[in-house]
């Protein structure tokens, strides 16, 4: 019997297996880098050691340190997680080698995934279908179009399309890049890019008593980056005789390389019904949870029971209802998803059932690895949480997540929450018409709009105002009891002015006799105004405003949409002005490559330099036409956000 697990991962996932083990009586330890030492999961864990440093290859990927950790710790069993060293098979042999129970398949079994090329091969010798790979160096015009695939690790890392000859070196050398700083191999391959085709993978759990089980299938073919942000289960586009197909194949998989505990096999679906292998994930996957809804089974349970010599049950668990899963990102969808790190200042989302288990009925799951007053890094990826609506159909439980995300309150970072609760209100979305391609062929434009149009902007500015008064009144230490910007003679309106979704608002009101005149909102009345909280009635319709405030930054949530502003100083400070054509850093980031150099004639829209923050790369394109007048990174280089990284001259600007 294990007594005492070992976490070899952080945030989230971390926090999901130390449920399971509270559930079974097993004690928990954390490991953690320096900038988690005060994360929620470390405060969670019966007891926590340091791995010292920030990045992952110093910290979560440091296969030696995990295992010393677990020793010092008194663990006597290991559970991966998913990502960092989750499928490395060395690390695995590596517990197993220290007389510690390994929470995963054996060794044997991740070694032969390992290899997406080494995989493709033994599944076909298995009788999986799979598509042809093709070698980078012999790729021909009518190869094309192709996806570059890095051949470890997963998460959408180390993958580029191809649709055009000159495209491929590009792509090949990125993909390289990519998948040697994520995974420390940087071998990639070629193979047919299969249009609107659906991702469509099957969870399975096997026992080390031969007994294979294949739980249903989950739809994920919602991504950016290749990378998943929605999934579901069971998918609406597959039918009895296509799950059939598709668990037996499944098996199949596990069964040819003696799988044992929870695992994951990926398939491309495409329209014409024909599917085909992609890649067996020897772990627990990040969207589980939607097949523990819809099968009401604890997985990481199961895999710990299975680690323990346990054998799975005779009878299969039945489905039950309809299960969604969004990934709540710390991105900005609107600029080529562009990640953001800083403080969490609120974090609530409301109606939740259930925290990292399955509701006792239909309803609403949070899995997190956040809290308000986190701070959000730039090392790891920037997945703030997993909210799942299980409902009893498909319909039911997308307008249950949408009016949980509609309704939370995600103060401080820029997040996709916006772009999620337009997917899930979406048409083509409610018909179950998604593929691959789903966010390119319905457009970022309409799913990324901000969910409060600009007259809900203006008049959450306005609340926003008022509040900022009630507080200085409440505050105010004599004379508190006058009424807002009172003056014995009329003169000018209050002012506040603010930096919105949809640019700068000036907010001019005054309040009389009369009640509230504002020349932005007219037609507006004040009902009441506290600081945090403003009810004004709109043409006869009341609406409420919930205000939060950090520093300069305000943040307004109500029915029309939340609304994050910045508080304009009344004077601005000429030092933190920066030169027109000046090309700010986005984010705190390394620089991977420089692509220009001083006095070189660059297009608008020009890749100059290319960071890589939060484990992936992010290309920083040439505002506008003209000449590099100033470069001030070079490669290797670490920078923060709002850094001057280049200053282009254009015409009619000096430099």
């Amino acid at each position: 019997m294990i007594n005492r697990v070992l976490v070899a991962n952080r945030g989230e996932i971390a926090r999901r297996v130390f449920r399971a083990c509270r559930d079974l009586g097993i004690g928990t330890v954390a490991v953690h880098s320096d900038p988690d030492a005060s994360a929620p999961y470390v405060r969670e864990a019966d007891a926590a050691v340091r791995l010292p440093g920030a990045s992952p290859a110093e910290t979560y990927l440091a296969a030696a340190k995990v295992v010393d950790a677990a020793r010092r710790a008194g663990a006597d069993a290991v559970h991966p997680g998913y990502g960092f060293l989750s499928e490395n098979a060395a690390f695995a042999q590596a517990v197993v080698d220290a007389g510690l129970t390994w929470i995963g398949p054996p060794p044997a079994a991740i070694a032969a995934m390992g290899s997406k090329i080494e995989a493709k091969k033994l599944m076909a010798a298995a009788g999986v279908p799979v598509l042809p790979e093709l070698d980078p160096a012999q790729v021909a015009a009518a190869d094309l179009p192709l996806l570059v695939k890095a051949s470890a690790g997963g998460g959408g890392r180390g993958m580029r399309i191809v649709r055009a000859p000159e495209e491929l070196a590009d792509a090949v050398a990125g993909a390289r890049r990519e998948a040697e700083s994520a995974f420390g191999d940087p071998t990639v391959f070629c193979e047919p890019l299969l249009e609107n085709a659906r991702h469509i993978e099957v969870q399975i759990i096997a026992d080390a008593h031969g007994r294979v089980r294949a739980l249903g299938e989950r739809e994920c073919s919602i991504q950016r980056r290749h990378q998943k942000i929605i999934e579901e289960a069971p998918s609406p586009a597959v039918g009895a005789d296509l799950r059939a197909a598709l668990c037996t194949a499944a098996e199949d998989a596990a069964r040819a390389i003696d799988y044992v505990g929870a695992g994951t096999v990926e398939f491309m679906l495409a329209p014409d019904g024909r599917f085909y292998f992609l890649e067996v994930n020897t772990r627990l996957q990040v969207e589980h949870p939607v097949t523990e809804c819809v099968y009401g089974v604890d997985l990481v349970r199961m895999q710990i029971e299975c680690a323990e010599g346990a054998a799975l049950p005779d009878e299969a668990t039945e489905p039950r209802g309809h299960a969604i899963e969004v990934r709540l990102y710390a991105e900005d969808p609107a600029h080529d998803w562009r990640p953001a790190s800083g403080t969490l200042h609120g974090f609530e989302v409301p109606g939740v059932d259930a925290e990292f288990a399955v509701p006792s009925s239909f309803g609403l799951r949070l899995d997190s690895g956040v809290e308000s007053g986190s701070e959000v890094g730039v090392h790891y990826d920037p997945m703030l949480a997993k909210v799942i609506a299980w409902g009893p159909t498909r319909a039911a439980a997308a307008r249950r997540l949408a009016a949980a995300l509609r309704g939370a309150r995600v103060h401080g970072l820029t997040t996709n929450r916006d772009l999620l609760v337009r997917i899930l209100e979406e048409p083509a979305f409610l018909a179950g018409d998604t593929d691959t391609g789903y966010l390119d062929r319905i457009g970022l434009d309409a799913l990324a709009a901000p969910l409060a149009d600009a007259a809900a902007a203006d008049l959450s500015a306005l609340a926003a105002a008022l509040a900022a008064a009630a507080g200085a009144r409440a505050s105010a230490g004599v004379l508190g009891g006058l009424p807002s910007g009172w003056r014995n003679v009329r003169s000018q309106p209050q002012r506040r002015s603010f930096d919105g979704p949809h640019g700068t608002v000036d907010v001019d009101y005054r309040l009389g006799r009369d009640g509230l005149a504002s020349e932005l909102c007219p037609g507006t009345a004040l009902v009441g105004a506290e600081p945090d909280r403003v009810v004004l009635d709109r043409d006869g319709l009341r609406e409420t405003f919930t205000v939060a405030a950090a520093g300069d930054e305000v943040f307004v949530d109500s029915r029309l949409g939340p609304v994050a502003l910045r508080a304009v100083p009344r004077f601005t400070d000429p030092s933190a002005q920066v030169a027109p054509g000046s090309l700010l850093a986005p984010m705190p980031g390394t620089v991977v490559r420089v692509e220009t150099e001083p006095g070189a004639a660059v297009a608008e829209g020009q890749t100059l330099v290319v960071l890589e923050a939060m484990k992936m790369e992010h290309r920083i394109a040439a505002p506008a036409a003209g000449t590099v007048a100033e470069l001030n990174v070079e490669a290797g280089r670490q920078v923060e956000s709002g850094a001057v990284l280049a200053v282009i001259s254009v015409e009619g600007t000096p430099e």
